[in-house]
């Protein structure tokens, strides 16, 4: 007999950026920090992960997110962020799909409130017009033009920094930011990500870079930079990424280019614009990222023991 399991899930999308936001179904993680859980669900539970984000019922470019109970006392509601591949420290898209979808729901009204991930505590607004501010972790540049061999494509020299996630910056390239481009603007990032990963370059404690993200002037009028980031399982980010930003900014920081509380608009390669600034406080960076988030779908995803790929389809 089959064996039938349900999962409730609220899909948004920030920027165009999709979020699946689990709120029933979910494994039990028990107690513990959310890096600690989130440990318990890729240890002992990741054929959810991969259930609810692959195919057949999702697609490599989802996100998404389980709801936690929070560990730190400030906050409302912790979450675990994953992808087609694997897990996220933070997710500032996603932080602002989750948001706006507790709105949906009922759960908040307009005003701030704190979420727990696995990298710290974030700050979130809720403003009347629905938008969201995200103000995420301490965010910094760990190390200035590394230069790295790119088979095919030379010399590549970025920045390294931390926004939540691991990123690799580049300025520099011939590369061409738009959408007709998506192909070939995916082989440049996964020959720059497996050459880094090749040539032992890592973030600090030896955290893998997982992220690269090359920028361009913007198209719009109203941005101050256009970027193309290539997420950890090589699906593109339709937004201009919120971690991403967040760690551009820490770089600009570094460089005296951006000070504390001047404006910075990132546009993403949809054209689609993540407001932000940064403020400074205990020597450290933080920035705060600004966009809009819509509901697209409630739905109930349905894992049937007898299906072969009840678990998702794994590549």
């Amino acid at each position: 007999m089959s064996v039938l399991h349900r999962i409730q899930a609220i899909d948004s999308h920030t920027a165009g950026e999709p979020t699946r936001l689990v709120i029933a179904g979910a494994p039990e993680l028990g107690d513990g920090s959310l890096a600690e859980r989130l440990d318990r669900l890729r240890t002992q539970f990741d054929d959810f992960r991969s259930a609810v984000v692959n195919e057949p019922r999702g697609s490599d470019v989802i996100v998404g997110g389980m709801l936690c109970e929070p560990q730190d006392p400030r906050c409302d509601i912790g979450v675990i962020f994953f992808n087609n591949v694997g897990y996220l420290g933070m997710c500032g898209h996603g932080t602002i799909g989750v948001v706006a979808t507790l709105a949906w729901l009922g759960k908040i009204q307009p005003g701030e409130h704190w979420i727990d991930t696995p990298v710290g505590a974030v700050k979130t607004t809720l403003h009347p017009s629905g938008a969201v501010t995200v103000t995420n972790v301490r965010s910094y540049r760990a190390a200035q033009h590394v230069p790295i061999e790119v088979p095919g494509y030379g010399i590549v020299t970025g920045d390294i920094a931390w926004g939540g996630n691991w990123f690799y910056l580049v300025d520099h390239h011939n590369q061409q930011l738009d959408l007709q481009h998506v192909e070939s603007l995916t082989e440049f990032t996964w020959a720059i990500r497996q050459a880094l990963e090749s040539q032992g370059i890592c973030g600090d404690d030896g955290k893998i870079i997982d992220h690269i993200e090359i920028f361009a002037p913007p198209v719009s009028p109203q941005a101050d930079s256009r970027n193309f980031v290539l997420c950890p399982g090589k699906a593109y980010d339709r937004s201009p990424c919120g971690t991403g930003t967040s760690a551009k900014m820490a770089c600009l920081y570094a460089d005296g280019k951006l000070s504390p509380g001047e404006l910075w608009r990132q546009e993403g390669i949809l054209g689609s614009i993540f407001q932000g600034c940064i403020e400074v406080r205990d020597d450290g960076v933080y920035p705060s990222i600004t966009g809009n988030a819509y509901i697209t779908a409630e739905t109930t995803l349905i894992l049937d023991s007898t299906d072969p790929f009840v678990a998702g389809i794994r590549t």
